[in-house]
Formats: structure tokens, C-alpha cells, sequence
């Protein structure tokens, strides 16, 4: 038997491969810096794991440089990125420095103090009960009397104080006043804030001492918040020029925009501006025809004001047929295009009847000065004691009563206020079915009359029907007006009445009350007996309220001494 054998094919002989000669892995060559966007963390993370060697980190390596460290770099990088919760991206241009601000700094106390208001800004949330004052409430009140010292605020506090008028924008004013330029710059590093930049809250600067084509750009490119604001702040200083620009954008605004537009007129309204509005009365938009109307008939001399008088002397008159003088009406049959042009908005509210719902618009527009000759020259006073026919009294004093608060008539309002010590003042003054708001005409009063007249309404009938108007008395209350407060709540307290009930007015006193009659007020601080019939535990609130009163109205005084300016003999105010 014959085999074959196939021959085999030679091997190469094994070589091995000394690790002390065998040549290094060839490096990445370096790459340049700038060239290099940041390498993504994941990335990074599987570099790391899997060792330098295995895998060439995504990272520029510098001349001299081990990769194991370029990684290493950039992960220490990448990590401070993250941490600051910021997007890898070239680094920015640096911030030019803030503005100097000229204005004093505030006395050390007076740091301290808004240092604690601000910690403070949350609020302890829930129940007003304890004895602490309420540091949110006082915040207000502290920021205006810093700045009208003239102070500003400390550097340091700026972020803090920034949050808080982002956090309230009732704050706002005061907040920027305080913070002055450097706020301004600060928010334009941090978005959060970015409602300073937009004059929103802030006071404006005089845009007609400005260059007139940025006040144009401004106007055409800016947010809805910043053309109101610039609106307003030309019109204080110049009502034609802000007039001016307005008109050059009016055609192409929105209807709502128009309306927030013409209702920024209101304060600083001239008889300039009755062309303007004479032609918003053919306005497309209906809310924008009413406002129109109503900002005519403000101007007593304006044709608008003059042709709702005669309709409304034709339908208003004093009748002496029967020998006494009685006030007759005869409201109109029907709302015809002239009267819907004027604003007389033609269909009633739900429970209206139509006529005295037309009745009512017309003598509302109706210049209040032109009723004196109406009436045989009798004063306001004269005119609203005379009878009125056939159950239109409530309705012709109540359209009376707008036109006094539109027309700032200060003579009709004491009129129709009546006497605040009445002996039944819903009656008199307020009779059920009424629409009047008290509370709205005596904003037309001077301060002082305004307090007078509330302190003797409080005397006369107790704090029921007494909040809103305390909330329109200048602060620190007057005397007579703190005191009669004070004595209505004591007798509250006296009679057992319902303590949480006057939490409202007690918050008020806190804010209001001037601060020297914290002393007076220690004597009611006590427990007292609890009357039978009383509410479980009102003796304790009662005690707890007027303690937080008292302390509160401390705690102002000395916010208030914290504030004055430093003198050379105490040195205070030094940093």
C-alpha cells in the first residue's frame, strides 16, 4: 500500500516582541485650542474608562502634553461647566464696569436693616397670629423713605433686592429708584431681571431731554410694557409731543393696544387733546370709542361734554308746579346713533331697565358746573337736598356721584358724601340699590378733609363699613383719625366681638398709625376678662393683636431713626 504524504508549507519562525523596545502608539498630533469646540461629557466619561491607550481622548493636547492629563484638563473644565449650569461656548467679552453710582451710601443700620427686610421677603405664609411685626408689609414703606433720603443702596444687596421687585411688582418703583444705575447694569448680565431694562416700574428718564430718533426706535421696536411707560413719561413733560408720537402708529395699532394706548392719556389729559379723541370716536374698535368718550367728557369744555349736557338738561329739570321745588326726570325713549357715537352704550346690564341705564350715561358725561343754572344757581349742596319725582333719586345721585369722581369736582363730592356723622348713613348716603362707591369719592377730597371725614365716620358708626376707606387715607394716619381706629377697635374688643374679623383694619393700623402713638396704645396690650357671649379665646387674640401693634409702630420709629443721616458727632454711616 502506497501513501503520500503532502508536504507541509515551512512556518515563519514566532518572533516576540520586547514591551521595553517595541515602539510607543503614535500620539494624536496637537491640535490647536481655539480650533477645538468642548468635547461632550459622555465622551469624555468613555475615554476615561477605557484608558488613553485604547481610545484617544476627543480633547486638544498641548505640546509636552500626556493625553491622560489633556483629558484629565478638560474634564475639570467641562465639570465647572455643569456645575454653573452653563453651556459649553467661546468665552464672552467682558463686561464693561458698572456705572458709579454719586448718591450717599445709607448708615450701617440702615444696611443691616434692608439686609433683614429682604431675608425676610418670603413672609412667615399662613396665620398673622403671634406678636412679630410683619416685615414683608414694612418693606414698602422703608424703600420709599430710603430713597428720599437721597440713599442708595448697598452694592452687595442689589441681587437681593432685584428678586424681590421680580418677586413683587409693587415694589418695583421704589426697588429701582433705590438701586439707581448699577440695578440697570446688573440686568443686563441676568435675564431674570430683565423687567429693569424694560421700564417696567422703573422711573422713566425724561425722553424729550433724549435723542429724538432713539425715542422713535423705542417706540416702534420696543416691548408693549416699554411703549407704555415711554408714553407716559412724555406726556408728563410734554402732553403734545407724547400725543405726537402716538399718532404716528395709531392707524397701524391693535384695538387693545390702542385702548391701553388712549387709557394712558387719562392723567395728563389737556384740552389739546380733544382732536385726537373726537377722532377716536369713529374708532373700529367699540371699548376704544367708549374710553374716547369718557376721556371727552372729562374735559368740561369739550364739544363731547357740551352736547351730552343738552341731552341730559332736557331730561333733568326742577319742576315748581306743585309749590315746593322737586327735581323732575324724564329719561330719555331712545339711544339714537348721535348718543351711541358719544359712548352711551345702547343695551343695559342684566337688570336694568333701558331708559334709566341711558339716563344714568348722560348725566354722567354731563359737566356737573352746568347744573347750577339748571337749578336757579343753588349750590351742589342745595341741588342734592331737593326731592327728586318719581323714584329717580337713587339713580340720578349715583350718575351724579361718577361725574364727581370723573370730573375731580370736589364741591359735589362733599355734596354727595353727605354729612359722615348721620344718623343712618346707608340711607342717606348709600341706600340699598345703590351703585355709588363712597370710597371712590372721597378720593376727590384733600387729604386732611378726606381723613377728618372718615375719623368722624369711624366715631359715628365703627369699622364695618370703614376698610376701604381707611385705604385711601394719606400715611401715617392723622391724629384724630389714628385715634378714632384705635377706640373703634378697643370697643370692638370690649363688646366680644369677633376678633378675626378686624385682622384687616388691624394690618392697616400696623402700616398707617404714626409710630409716636405706640406708647398710648400699651395700656390695651393686656388680657382682658372675656364678656359673656364673646368669641372662645378672643381675649388672647386681642391681647396678641394690639402687642403686634405696638411692636410694629416700634419697630417703625426705629427704622426711622436708623435712616436719619449720620452726623459728624455720632460718625455713623461709615462703612
Amino acid at each position: 500500500m502506497t501513501t503520500t504524504t503532502t508536504p507541509r508549507t515551512p512556518r515563519s519562525p514566532r518572533t516576540t516582541t520586547d514591551p521595553a523596545t517595541a515602539p510607543a502608539p503614535r500620539p494624536a498630533p496637537p491640535v490647536p485650542l481655539a480650533a477645538t469646540a468642548p468635547a461632550p461629557w459622555a465622551d469624555l466619561v468613555s475615554a476615561a474608562l477605557l484608558g488613553t491607550e485604547r481610545r484617544v481622548p476627543p480633547v486638544a493636547v498641548r505640546p509636552g502634553q500626556s493625553a491622560a492629563a489633556a483629558l484629565l484638563d478638560a474634564a475639570a473644565v467641562s465639570t465647572v461647566r455643569r456645575r454653573a449650569a452653563l453651556r459649553p461656548a467661546p468665552a464672552g467679552e467682558r463686561p464693561s464696569p458698572a456705572p458709579a453710582d454719586p448718591r450717599p451710601l445709607m448708615p450701617a443700620a440702615a444696611r443691616r436693616r434692608l439686609a433683614l427686610l429682604l431675608a425676610d421677603r418670603g413672609g412667615a405664609g399662613g396665620s398673622r397670629r403671634g406678636t412679630a411685626p410683619d416685615l414683608t408689609e414694612l418693606l414698602p414703606q422703608w424703600l420709599a423713605a430710603a430713597h428720599g433720603h437721597g440713599y442708595r443702596a448697598p452694592d452687595a444687596l442689589l441681587p437681593a433686592l432685584l428678586d424681590t421687585a421680580r418677586a413683587r411688582t409693587d415694589l418695583r418703583p421704589a426697588a429701582l429708584a433705590l438701586a439707581g444705575p448699577r440695578a440697570l447694569w446688573l440686568a443686563r448680565l441676568n435675564d431674570d431681571w430683565a423687567f429693569a431694562l424694560r421700564g417696567i416700574g422703573r422711573p422713566a428718564a425724561h425722553p424729550a431731554a433724549q435723542d429724538p430718533e432713539d425715542v422713535r426706535r423705542r417706540w416702534e421696536e420696543g416691548l408693549f410694557a416699554e411703549r407704555i411707560a415711554l408714553l407716559a413719561s412724555l406726556r408728563r413733560h410734554d402732553p403734545q409731543a407724547g400725543l405726537a408720537l402716538l399718532g404716528t402708529t395709531w392707524a397701524t395699532e391693535r384695538a387693545e393696544d390702542r385702548l391701553m394706548f388712549l387709557d394712558s392719556l387719562r392723567d395728563d389729559l389737556t384740552p389739546a387733546d380733544e382732536p385726537f379723541l373726537e377722532q377716536a370716536l369713529s374708532d373700529r374698535s367699540r371699548n376704544v370709542r367708549a374710553t374716547a368718550a369718557e376721556l371727552l367728557s372729562a374735559l368740561p369744555g369739550s364739544a363731547l361734554a357740551a352736547r351730552m349736557a343738552r341731552r341730559a338738561h332736557s331730561c333733568v329739570g326742577l319742576d315748581r308746579t306743585a309749590g315746593t321745588p322737586v327735581v323732575a326726570v324724564e329719561a330719555p325713549h331712545e339711544c339714537d346713533a348721535g348718543m351711541q357715537r358719544d359712548g352711551v352704550a345702547p343695551k343695559p346690564p342684566s337688570g336694568r331697565g333701558e331708559r334709566s341705564w341711558w339716563l344714568g350715561q348722560l348725566v354722567e358725561a354731563t359737566p356737573l358746573d352746568g347744573w347750577r343754572d339748571r337749578f336757579a344757581s343753588r349750590t351742589p349742596a342745595a341741588i342734592v337736598a331737593l326731592p327728586v319725582a318719581d323714584d329717580w333719586r337713587t339713580e340720578l345721585h349715583d350718575a351724579w356721584c361718577r361725574a364727581a369722581v370723573r370730573q375731580r369736582n370736589g364741591d359735589w363730592a362733599r355734596a354727595l358724601l353727605g354729612a359722615p356723622g348721620a344718623p343712618d348713613p346707608s340711607a342717606e348716603v348709600a341706600p340699598a340699590g345703590s351703585s355709588r362707591d363712597l370710597t371712590k369719592l372721597l378720593t376727590v377730597l384733600p387729604d386732611d378733609e378726606r381723613a377728618r371725614w372718615v375719623a368722624e365716620f369711624i366715631a359715628a358708626h365703627g369699622l364695618s363699613e370703614a376698610f376701604r376707606m381707611l385705604g385711601v387715607c394719606a400715611v401715617p394716619w392723622t391724629e384724630a383719625l389714628g385715634r378714632s381706629v384705635v377706640d373703634a377697635l378697643d370697643i370692638a374688643r370690649d363688646a366680644g366681638s369677633y376678633p378675626w374679623s378686624f385682622s384687616g383694619v388691624m394690618g392697616l393700623a400696623e402700616r398707617c398709625l404714626d409710630p409716636s402713638a405706640a406708647d398710648r396704645l400699651d395700656m390695651l396690650t393686656a388680657v382682658t376678662d372675656e364678656p359673656e357671649g364673646a368669641s372662645p379665646g378672643s381675649g388672647g387674640y386681642w391681647s396678641e393683636a394690639f402687642q403686634r401693634l405696638v411692636g410694629t409702630l416700634r419697630l417703625r420709629a426705629t427704622m426711622q431713626a436708623e435712616l436719619a443721616p449720620p452726623t459728624a458727632e455720632d460718625g455713623r454711616g461709615a462703612p
